[in-house]
């Protein structure tokens, strides 16, 4: 998904998905979770600046390790898990 997209899906523009992915990102972190944030992609087809791996190789098995992984298996966090940081 292109930050454009994303950001028509959920009515933030462009320049503001930083500020909504990084706590996605530091919660992925935390939890020795793949970053999920790393499918979300500029017009190239990679993550922004931000993203720490941003060379092509890392952010390919990145988005793989993404897709791969059993996401229900983890729940769902919940606000909660994000407006208390990433340590809980």
């Amino acid at each position: 998904m292109t930050y454009k997209q994303l950001g028509a899906a959920i009515g933030v523009p462009p320049p503001g998905l930083g500020q909504l992915l990084d706590p996605i990102h530091a919660y992925c972190e935390a939890k020795a979770l793949p970053p999920l944030t790393v499918i979300v992609v500029g017009k190239d087809g990679m993550p922004g600046v931000g993203f720490p791996a941003a060379q092509p190789v890392e952010v390919l098995r990145r988005q793989r390790e993404v897709f791969s992984t059993d996401w229900l298996a983890h729940g769902n966090p919940g606000p909660s898990a994000f407006a208390a940081g990433p340590a809980e």
